[in-house]
């Protein structure tokens, strides 16, 4: 009955698209903290349809970045679900098809790797988010997994968020406590990595039963050794931060 249930919520994803889209459309917000609002209350919402329930750890911080492990699209709309806060994101994803669109009139801060002045681009977006009182959300590294254990840390954008203010670890992974279809797991079902076909993925995930998600914050920012100029040892110490808080492997070397 999975697939039955996964076409219903199909048409609610769509039906919140619908609603909070053209909200987006007609009031068109310009300050960050409308946007930031906007996706917060179109999140809450969508979870809430398609009862998914979230547990939260600790205190989402006012201000400075957070930093978190990153396993599947789900993770975005739980951060966002709990508190207003804008995203640095992949540029592609601003190319995508009305998703994209979303998240670029959401305030999303996009990175293009490997292009020249996109890490002062990301610094300058990071610092804009901070002065307007919003925490920023960012994943450093840099892909989604299956959740066995973290991926290297990217140092770059670390580095211009460690000139932003604090930062603060978070941890998130989900459980399906009740019972789904034989064979189904969070590994593979609601983790998106790898080369699993997304449309495919999103419509299989939307026919779980009882996902729930997982949410930790630490309890202070962290207290790096060194500072900006030093970021792969900072990085080392940001991964060794978000694995404590879900007691995952620090250094383990996965493909995604």
């Amino acid at each position: 009955m999975s697939f039955f249930r996964s076409l219903g919520r199909s048409v609610h994803v769509a039906g919140y698209f619908v609603r909070y889209g053209t909200e987006l459309l007609v009031q068109r917000p310009t300050t960050r903290q409308a946007r930031a609002d906007w996706l917060h209350r179109f999140c809450a919402a969508a979870l809430k349809g398609l009862e998914i329930s979230v547990a939260v750890t600790g205190n989402f911080p006012k201000r400075g970045a957070v930093i978190s492990n990153h396993l599947s699209y789900v993770d975005i709309v739980v951060f966002a679900a709990v508190h207003p806060c804008v995203f640095v994101s992949k540029a592609e994803v601003a190319s995508v098809p009305v998703l994209g669109w979303m998240t670029t009139m959401a305030g999303t801060v996009y990175v293009a790797r490997g292009r020249g002045g996109s890490a002062i681009k990301a610094h300058k977006g990071m610092q804009a988010a901070s002065d307007a009182g919003l925490p920023v959300v960012f994943f450093p590294e840099g892909t989604t997994s299956n959740g066995s254990g973290l991926l290297k840390f990217h140092s770059g954008l670390l580095a211009q968020a460690m000139g932003s203010g604090p930062i603060t670890a978070a941890h998130i992974q989900y459980s399906l406590p009740e019972e789904n279809d034989e064979g189904v797991t969070v590994a593979n079902d609601v983790c998106w990595w790898g080369d699993a076909k997304m449309l495919l993925h999103i419509f299989k995930l939307l026919g779980l039963r009882g996902l729930r998600a997982e949410l930790r914050f630490a309890d202070q920012p962290i207290a790096f050794s060194t500072d900006e100029l030093h970021r792969k040892q900072a990085a080392v110490e940001a991964q060794a931060a978000v694995a404590s808080l879900g007691d995952v492997q620090e250094h383990r070397v996965l493909t995604a």
